[in-house]
């Protein structure tokens, strides 16, 4: 007599034994039900199990943005980026995982950075390149592998105050004595320019004589020059322009360019752009400490500028951007047409005037004719030609 628990034989007889190909789709089944066989788990979950590196990410991006056709990056920022990640970056967190570079990761990068002696501004200016780098990494949709809500609490990055950031500025009476003292004519006008349009450095370098007017009184900015290349390209849209100069500073200019028809305004001897390291650390930097001015850059200039032109100046504050390269701000800055009209910006830039004194034709003579020797300045003209120069 069976127990109740017992089945009957006949009931044993309608299981099927299990084959092969029976497991096979109830593996698939098992599979398709947990949907680790989808492409967003594989997006999410599989490919990050070997695990791509920040630096190998960061060596990817850096090819990206390097090639990018939508707004391609100038070599200066490329260079300025490729130094942050092998100073700083990848120093501290190249080699973890890609998944890995989270707010606990940054903070410790902040905190390297701040040891180092870093400005609040680098630091942050550096810690956004990490940003960048992590949301770089994108699956087939174009969304970021690797979301991040980062916290600058937590983190604790140093707050950058805006009102105690260095930003050196001349004075004219400052301009006026790196002119005079500034032998080489070529300088002396590169920085005469530099104060009587607030120019940037690169657009200065890469203007082309045959962007500057006939009568000296309006140069086209269109490219510029970074290293020894000039780049068809500028900084921003608005950078494009055409900068009017004052009656002196375009005589000035003009004299300087002589009979020349062609070629860089200003250039080396093979008729290269010049170096903007070499420009600042041979040329103004030791007028600057001559006059017992602190170490700056040639922005100053730009800053002098705009600074004159806004508060010792009658120019309309659109006329003023357009000289300094400068973005509108709202629509009525869209629709000034200042730009076009070119008789009223040529007696606006005479009225302004320079704010700074160009050194008289005999300060020129002095220093185009005496060169600095180890002992001071040293004669390279007749003694007869000296005391006529030096008078």
């Amino acid at each position: 007599m069976f127990s109740e628990d017992v089945r009957p034989a006949e009931s044993c007889a309608s299981i099927s034994p299990e084959t092969p190909g029976s497991r096979a789709r109830k593996a698939k089944e098992i599979i398709a039900a947990s949907g680790v066989d989808t492409e967003e788990y594989f997006n999410e979950v599989v490919r990050q199990v070997p695990g791509i590196t920040f630096r190998e990410q960061a060596a990817i991006w850096l090819d990206q943005i390097r090639n990018r056709k939508r707004k391609p990056l100038a070599p200066s920022t490329l260079a300025t980026w490729t130094y942050a990640l092998d100073k700083w970056i990848n120093a501290n967190v190249g080699d973890l995982p890609l998944d890995s570079v989270n707010n606990a990761a940054m903070k410790k990068v902040v905190a390297k950075m701040a040891e180092g002696g870093l400005s609040p501004k680098s630091i942050a200016n550096y810690t956004q390149i990490v940003k960048m780098v992590v949301a770089s990494a994108l699956n087939e949709q174009g969304e970021e592998l690797h979301p991040r809500k980062w916290n600058s609490e937590f983190i604790d990055a140093p707050v950058v105050n805006v009102q105690r950031q260095r930003r050196p500025s001349f004075t004219g009476e400052v301009v006026t004595g790196i002119l005079a003292n500034t032998q080489e004519k070529k300088y002396r006008v590169l920085f005469a320019l530099f104060a009587a349009t607030g120019l940037r450095f690169g657009e200065a370098l890469g203007i082309d004589i045959k962007n500057v007017s006939p009568d000296g009184s309006t140069v086209q900015i269109v490219e510029k020059a970074w290293g020894s290349a000039v780049q068809g390209f500028l900084k921003t849209h608005d950078s494009v322009r055409e900068v009017d100069l004052h009656p002196s500073m375009a005589a000035m200019l003009l004299d300087f360019i002589g009979k020349r028809k062609s070629g860089l305004l200003f250039a080396s001897r093979r008729g290269k752009p010049l170096h903007q390291s070499s420009v600042l650390r041979r040329k103004l930097h030791p007028v600057l400490a001559k006059l017992g001015q602190p170490k700056c850059g040639v922005h100053a200039f730009r800053r002098f500028r705009n600074t004159y032109l806004r508060n010792y100046t009658s120019a309309p504050p659109g006329l003023i951007k357009f000289w300094m390269g400068h973005a509108g701000e709202d629509m009525s800055d869209l629709y000034d047409k200042i730009k076009c009209d070119l008789a009223f910006r040529k007696e606006a830039a005479e009225k302004a005037g320079l704010g700074f004194d160009i050194p008289s034709k005999s300060v020129q003579v002095w220093h185009e004719n005496c060169s600095l020797g180890p002992n001071g300045p040293k004669w390279t003209e007749t003694p007869s030609a000296q005391s006529a120069a030096c008078a």
